[in-house]
């Protein structure tokens, strides 16, 4: 199996979508927000410049980890914390994806279809694979079933106790 998310050829700074954030509702941290954001996606933001992965996580956070080699150390810290959705490509081959998202999260949310993210010049396009939300804390299943109930996102829900409603 492979060990992480990795992408050689593109940046690794890619904006979350501003209605992806809007339909989860709102976020207390995202500790790897880019430096020159053009909208908020948390209350609170770390960059790199402070590296997040050292500071104190508190409330529930939104994550939109650096996709490399880096991604699962991330979506550990998150399953650590407990209170928090991240985004990240659907690579459910990998160790990381069977070590810290099938082993430890709450739910997935398997987008259909590939998302578009905004790259640091502004311009949308569409993902070069499958993402996904990965849910840590019960009390984040319902925004993101929420969501698709309003017909905000599209794809299939599946909590730790293998239960599922696709839309």
């Amino acid at each position: 199996m492979k060990n992480f998310n990795l992408n050689t050829k593109n940046s690794e700074e890619w904006f979350t979508p501003p209605e992806l954030i809007k339909a989860l509702g709102e976020f207390d941290l995202d500790p790897c927000s880019p430096v020159n954001r053009p909208w908020d996606t948390a209350k609170k933001h770390y960059t790199k410049e402070v590296d997040g992965l050292k500071q104190k996580w508190e409330g529930r956070v939104w994550l939109n980890p650096p996709y490399g080699k880096e991604t699962f150390k991330w979506i550990e810290r998150l399953a650590n914390h407990g209170d928090g959705i991240a985004l990240i490509f659907a690579r459910t081959d990998t160790k990381g994806f069977h070590e810290q998202i099938f082993a430890k999260a709450d739910g997935i949310f398997f987008f259909k279809g590939r998302i578009s993210f905004y790259n640091a010049e502004g311009r949308k396009g569409p993902a070069n694979a499958p993402s996904c939300l990965v849910i840590f804390g019960m009390q984040n299943i319902y925004p993101v079933f929420k969501a698709m109930k309003e017909q905000l996102i599209n794809g299939c829900l599946i909590n730790n106790n293998g239960h599922w409603k696709e839309s």
